[in-house]
This record gives structure tokens, sequence and C-alpha cells, in this order.
């Protein structure tokens, strides 16, 4: 078969003729005796006429053409980009920003020292998720374009605090519209999420406090203990009640008990408290109870003073329900069966 690959290949590089002529008209089989190619097709005076007609109906290349509409513009710089909402919003917030930012330098608001950027008037706000911002922008909302106006956004919340502390309403009025544009309506329930009711006393001064540790609870009842009036010497010449001895829990200050540090029993009383607490603890072991006392006492400490909240804040529940394995025991505590060999 390979004396036939010669002739095969020269016939598929051969060119492809074609046998007529395209630009040739069609002549019927009839007249092919009388036609004369060399000769024009003469046409007749209807056809002619319908030509002339249709020619001066025809005008030439820019004549009587006439605008009735001039041509409208786009409405928007951004028309010509893929997102011509989003980009007109993005423009929209950094003239707001811009202008904001000049009227605050004009009243010498700006730049604001660090110090007094601390005391701002705190304005926490939630602003609108992705979703909700893809229907206000018309665009799918990226991280990246959220990321983008929600800085924007917090930069113009900035100066919104300023000019609220600094006492100027109208302008604090114009970025207030501006922001609440994009705020989540969930906003309140959102800020209130991790706020503690506030423990109330009752009418006779108790505080009503949950503590909570591993799987025990504790109920406790706090009341802070009545002064007594030190009764002036000789008015009274009664003998007074033998003292109550009461067991006290050992607490050491720099390696040494309360008592030796602090000879004083007013000193004393500053670091005890002088509250009566009632606890009713259910569940668990001993650990766990202590932890849950111990957890209900600072509730109602916080309730009885509030200042000493922050302190407090820092030390929260601990959440361990079981203790931690340990490296080389079969469990927290159980250890393997020991072989000799």
């Amino acid at each position: 078969m390979n004396f036939l690959r010669g002739q095969v290949c020269s016939i598929l590089r051969r060119p492809l003729y074609r046998h007529f002529a395209i630009a040739r008209p069609f002549t019927p089989p009839s007249q092919l005796a009388s036609f004369d190619p060399s000769r024009p097709k003469e046409l007749d005076e209807s056809t002619v006429d319908a030509l002339v007609d249709e020619a001066e109906e025809e005008p030439e290349d820019g004549e009587g053409v006439e605008d009735d509409q001039p041509k409208s513009h786009p409405e928007s710089s951004s028309f010509y980009t893929a997102r011509p909402s989003y980009y007109d919003n993005i423009l929209e917030l950094q003239n707001a920003i811009s202008r904001t930012r000049g009227s605050l330098q004009r009243l010498h608001l700006l730049p604001l020292p660090e110090f007094a950027r601390k005391s701002l008037k705190p304005m926490p706000t939630v602003w609108k998720t992705p979703e909700e911002m893809t229907a206000d922008f018309e665009t799918n909302m990226t991280i990246s374009r959220y990321r983008r106006v929600t800085t924007l956004l917090n930069e113009l919340n900035e100066y919104y605090r300023i000019a609220t502390t600094a006492g100027y309403p109208d302008i604090a009025e114009r970025i207030g519209s501006i922001v609440t544009m994009f705020e989540s309506g969930k906003k309140e329930a959102y800020l209130a999420r991790g706020v503690r009711k506030r423990i109330h006393l009752d009418q006779h001064g108790r505080s009503y406090t949950f503590g909570k540790r591993k799987t025990s609870t504790a109920r406790v009842w706090m009341i802070p203990v009545k002064e007594v009036a030190t009764k002036a010497f000789g008015l009274d010449n009664t003998p007074s009640r033998p003292p109550v001895n009461v067991t006290a829990s050992t607490i050491l200050i720099n390696n040494l008990s309360i008592a030796e540090y602090f000879p004083q029993p007013l000193d004393r009383e500053r670091i005890v408290r002088k509250y009566n607490v009632f606890i009713i603890v259910r569940g668990g072991g001993t650990t766990g109870q202590s932890g849950a006392i111990a957890h209900g006492i600072a509730k109602g400490v916080f309730a009885h003073d509030p200042e000493t909240g922050t302190v407090l804040k820092r030390g929260p529940r601990d959440p361990r329900m079981v203790e931690r394995k340990k490296t080389g025991l079969a469990k927290a505590r159980k250890a393997y069966t020991w072989v000799k060999r």
C-alpha cells in the first residue's frame, strides 16, 4: 500500500478548481444558442424607471439625515463598569467622608489626640450582612467588597462619635442619616447579647444569685452585716455577751495568716467583707460545690458593689466539666497497673 501514498498526497495537495464562472449570469437552456456574453443585457423601461426612483429616494452619505433626538448620556460615570451601583455608592461614601473631615478640621476637632479619642462616647453599631447589602448595592457582595464598604462606614461612624461628643448636632445629624441606612435591623438584639440582667436587692437588702461548677449548683443569699453603733463608755453597765468563737478558713498573705498579717480587726474586715451568706448547694463533689459557691458569691458581691464588676468579669465561670487526662495515666487520675517485670 506504500506505492499509493505519493499519488494520494499529490491529489490532496492539488487545488480544487471550479469549472464555471461565478459572475456569469444565468441563461435559460433555450437561449444559450443566441446568448452573447460580451454584449450587456438590455433593460426595459419599467426596470430603468424603478432603479432611478430608488436611487433618488436613498440619500447620500451624510446628507438628508436629521437627528430628531440627541444622544442621551449615561446617568452615572460608572455606567460602563461591571457594577455601576456599587461604585456609585462607594463614591458617595468617600465624598461624605471627605466633606465631614473638612468640616471637623475647620472646627479644630481633627486630628484628635489619643487621650481625647479614648474619652469619646461609645456608639457601637452593627452593619448589614453581605446578603442584605447585596440587594442595596445591586451586586454580589464578596468579602473584599464588603470589607471595603465597612471600612468606609467605620470611619464615618468615628466622625459621628466626634461630632456628637463635641456638641455639633447638625453635623451629627447629617452623618447619622447615612450611617442609619447601612445599619442592621437586628442591631438592638445583637448588642443585647452577653449583657446580663442586673441583680436587684429585695426589701431586706438581700441578693439572690445562682452559681454553677461542673455538675454542682449553688443558690446563694447574701446580706450585708448591719453596723452596730459603739456605745459610749460608762452609759451602760450591763455585761456584754461572751464572744462567739467562729471557725474561719485559712487565709494566707505573703505566707502569713490573716491574723498575723493584719492584727487589727478592722483591717481583716475590709478583706473578708461584711456579708452574711446563706447557701444551698446540690450535686457533684466537694470540688464542684466549692466552685459553684464561689461563683454565686462573686455574683452577689457584684450585686452589692457594682464597682467590682471590672475585676470580677476577668474571672468568669470555669466551663470545664471534667478533669483533663494526664500523660502517663490511664485517665485523669487513674494509673496503669504496676508490673514488676
